[in-house]
Order: C-alpha cells, then sequence, then structure tokens
C-alpha cells in the first residue's frame, strides 16, 4: 500500500469518527464583571519611556543595554529582561505627531491580558492562569516546566523565555499584583505623566473610551491620570482626531488592554486578528478529534486495516499450518 492510499484511509476513519461524536464549538470566553486592565491612549504619549523604567523597578528587571557606550537601559522591544516598552512610528520627515504622512506616533508593547488567552489554552502544565475575578494573566514560574507552548501561542508575541539565564522562565507583565496588597497599582500607569497608560476596571476604560470618541477633534477636555476612579490627577487637553478602531475591544476575542490611536494600528506594529479567539478554535478542534477517544481509534481503526491489506493469502495458510 502505498502513503497516499494510508493517508487517504486515516483521514476517511478520522472524518466517520468525527462524524459520529461531533463536538459543538464553544465560542469566545466572557470577560470577568470585575476585571481590570489598562488604556493605552497613543496620541497623549510623548515617548519619556517613564513608564519603562517604573516596570523595571516594580519588577526587578535588570538593565538591557543595546547601545556601545553602554550607559543607558535602551531596550529595543520586550524580552525576559524587559515587560514593557515604547516603541515610535516615523515616517518621511516626522514633523507633526499622530500622522501617518511625514509624522510619528508613538506604540506601547506589554501583556494585552486576552480575554480567551491563548498562552493559558496552551499550557500543559496551568503555569499560566487567568484570574476568574481581576482577569489579569498570570504565570508561575514554579509550575512552569519550560515547553515555551505559550511562546508559540501568543498572537502578540508576548510572553518571552530567558534563554541567556541558568535557570530560564517566562517573562511578561502580570499589571503588577505583586503592588495591590500596598495600595498600589500597575506601575506604568501610576508614574505617566500624561495619562497616556491609565489602570482601572475594564468596564470604566470602555466608558472613557466612549467619551473621549465622542468629543470633536480639538475641543478641550479633562484626562485622567494614573487611576481611573483613583485621586483626581487630571488635566486640560484638546482631544486628538482618533482613527475609527479601538486596538483590543475584539482582536481574537477581546483584550483588557485597549488602545486609542491617531495613527492606524498596523503602522504602529499591532497585527490584524479576528473577533474569534484562537484558543476556543484550537480547543474546539482538539475536543473533536479526542472526544470519545475519536482520533485514537480512528488510526488504530486505519493500522489495522493496512495490516491486513498487507497480509498475503499464503501467509495466513502457512500461519494454519504450523498452527496445526
Amino acid at each position: 500500500m502505498d502513503r497516499r492510499s494510508f493517508f487517504k484511509a486515516a483521514g476517511a476513519a478520522v472524518a466517520a469518527g468525527s462524524a459520529a461524536c461531533p463536538a459543538a464549538a464553544r465560542g469566545n470566553k466572557e470577560l470577568p464583571p470585575d476585571a481590570v486592565g489598562l488604556l493605552f491612549d497613543s496620541t497623549l504619549c510623548v515617548g519619556c519611556k517613564a513608564c519603562v523604567a517604573a516596570c523595571k523597578e516594580a519588577n526587578g528587571m535588570p538593565v538591557e543595554v543595546s547601545t556601545a557606550d553602554a550607559l543607558w537601559d535602551t531596550p529595543l522591544d520586550i524580552s525576559g529582561k524587559t515587560l514593557n516598552v515604547i516603541k515610535v512610528y516615523k515616517n518621511g520627515t516626522p514633523e507633526v505627531k499622530d500622522r501617518e504622512e511625514n509624522g510619528y506616533a508613538f506604540s506601547k508593547k506589554s501583556c494585552l491580558h486576552c480575554v480567551d488567552p491563548s498562552c493559558v489554552s496552551a499550557c500543559p502544565v496551568k503555569a499560566m492562569k487567568k484570574d476568574e475575578k481581576t482577569g489579569v494573566v498570570s504565570y508561575n514560574k514554579d509550575a512552569c516546566i519550560g515547553c515555551r507552548y505559550c511562546v508559540a501561542a501568543c498572537p502578540f508575541g508576548v510572553p518571552r523565555f530567558t534563554y541567556d539565564s541558568a535557570t530560564p522562565v517566562i517573562s511578561k507583565c502580570q499589571l503588577c499584583q505583586h503592588r495591590w496588597p500596598e495600595g498600589k497599582y500597575a506601575a506604568c500607569a501610576e508614574v505617566c505623566p500624561t495619562g497616556a497608560t491609565l489602570f482601572g476596571k475594564v468596564s470604566d476604560i470602555k466608558t472613557e473610551i466612549a467619551r473621549r470618541k465622542a468629543l470633536k477633534p480639538g475641543t478641550p477636555t479633562q484626562f485622567p491620570r494614573g487611576r481611573l476612579g483613583g485621586p483626581d490627577q487630571s488635566y486640560e487637553a484638546p482631544v486628538a482626531k482618533y482613527v475609527d478602531h479601538v486596538y483590543g475591544e475584539k482582536e481574537v476575542g477581546g483584550t483588557q488592554m485597549m488602545m486609542l490611536a491617531g495613527v492606524s494600528f498596523d503602522k504602529l506594529g499591532y497585527p490584524a486578528l479576528p473577533e474569534t479567539s484562537f484558543a476556543s478554535q484550537s480547543e474546539t478542534l482538539q475536543h473533536t478529534l479526542y472526544g470519545g477517544l475519536v482520533l485514537p481509534v480512528a488510526f488504530l481503526g486505519a493500522l489495522t486495516w493496512v495490516a491486513k491489506r498487507n497480509v498475503k493469502p499464503e501467509d495466513g495458510e502457512q500461519g494454519d499450518s504450523h498452527g496445526a
């Protein structure tokens, strides 16, 4: 029997088994009512990188040098040493902020804390977990086996592995949960001088996004800083002209870090993604193939069929005579 015939038979067996034991698609998971997250407004960011320094200090992350003089912490991207970074988009002669042609804009890269995270779905040992109340996606290094499935599964390329360490671990933003018992919150939002990064309940973040988008560009308005619902640190400034897209509102089932910008998000380095979460798709496929042992039974059935097909009649006759 040739290889094509074998796979054709195996495929037919799997299809028949799946039809006999179908699995319903589970759909995207829902956002917890008390979920918290971040709002990043690119039009308010001035590129000071205070959030990068504060994140390093709050999480005990080492310096990462990318310049020849080695005098400054200069990470180029998130890594095993950097959980949050500010990047810049530039076009032509970058004269005007938040303009695509001959302009520039800033973007923030860190964990988006997906509502239905692929990293959690892919982790075989539950080292990646999503908190049922806050929705924060956390990492437990003591449970991790170093398989790096989470690294491959994340559509945003967020979890990073410390390859240069003798005791490697996964690194990702966990919204500074360790600071919460002290009454503190995400360090990146706490130090942002313009309120470009805000911490708060996702429900409050969505309300603030709707308020800003409803204003006519150039209208003076109050911009909060630090934490939504916390002490008033707001200041007045004109609202920018936003692109008609809230990144994180629907991507892969939604994220708990949402973004506003004056430049299209593909220019800022954020990938275009479907509204259906990858976790729901992969889990539906797995349950279809393995539910009721469909795939193993189908595969063994295909092997049995191949074995019988390849047994010659004379082999069977010889076996009978030996038994006699």
